[in-house]
């Protein structure tokens, strides 16, 4: 589904990724790991086509078209997926209503008419019963006052409702206790498949005990430096990321 081979990007003129190489399989699960300033939240936003990352050397397929030929918005109809660390607020738009836009856009893009009302409502409703959020929730300004479960929460329901084919969830633990890790996690499980693959970056293995990768990568100085199971996020734990410098 998305290939990378020896990416090298860079933001404002300073070099952050140094080869980064990653296969994702529909299906599976990847987890990428990494201490701060490592290049993870700048792979996401390399993947997702952020305008202030440039790449300068290497290779990106998704489901094997080239996406340094896409915009921003044509990898997000093409069914990538980025969670934001820090999702922004948008007062005066209703969960409800930005979901809605954002579907009909990707309908639009693909040549496709609007949903209908009520098939829009019988998802909705389908989507957010299945990750045991609230009505009232969902009539709320995106984001405006909300908790960082909150957040995170509607991440993973905006998720639910556009079914991407990729999704990078970009440290979607950050700053969660661990009953709302435990939602999130659920919610990213009951929408795992066969026909979709996730990234998951984080600092830490205790999301890993909630959302199981099939593999785990540990990127160190905007480099791939090891691969391996959910073990290898274990060991890391136990060992923390100066064993990785050695290996350097």
């Amino acid at each position: 589904m998305l290939t990378i081979e020896n990416l090298h990007a860079q933001v404002e003129g300073k070099q952050i990724l140094n080869g980064i190489d990653l296969d994702v399989k529909a299906g599976e699960v990847h987890a990428i790991m990494g201490p701060n300033g490592s290049g993870k939240s700048t792979l996401s936003s390399v993947i997702a086509g952020h305008q202030d990352y440039e790449v300068t050397k290497g290779n990106m397929l998704f489901q094997g078209e080239d996406l340094a030929k896409l915009s921003p918005e044509e990898r997000a109809h093409k069914g990538i997926f980025l969670s934001f660390q820090y999702p922004v607020e948008i007062p005066g738009v209703s969960v409800t209503n930005f979901i809605k836009t954002s579907i009909n856009a990707s309908r639009k893009a693909k040549g496709m008419e609007d949903m209908t009302a009520n098939l829009m409502l019988k998802k909705i409703r389908e989507k957010s019963s299945l990750l045991e959020i609230d009505s009232r929730f969902l009539s709320r300004s995106l984001n405006e006052g909300f908790s960082g479960g909150e957040k995170k929460r509607n991440e993973i329901f905006q998720m639910a409702m556009l079914e991407p084919k990729l999704s990078i969830l970009d440290e979607t633990d950050s700053g969660l206790d661990i009953d709302a890790l435990k939602i999130v996690a659920n919610g990213v499980n009951k929408l795992r498949s066969n026909d979709n693959a996730i990234i998951v970056i984080t600092h830490y293995q205790r999301l890993l005990e909630y959302i199981v990768p099939d593999f785990v990568h540990v990127i160190f100085d905007g480099k791939t430096v090891k691969s391996g199971t959910k073990d290898l996020a274990i060991e890391l734990e136990e060992k923390g990321y100066d064993w990785i410098k050695e290996m350097v």
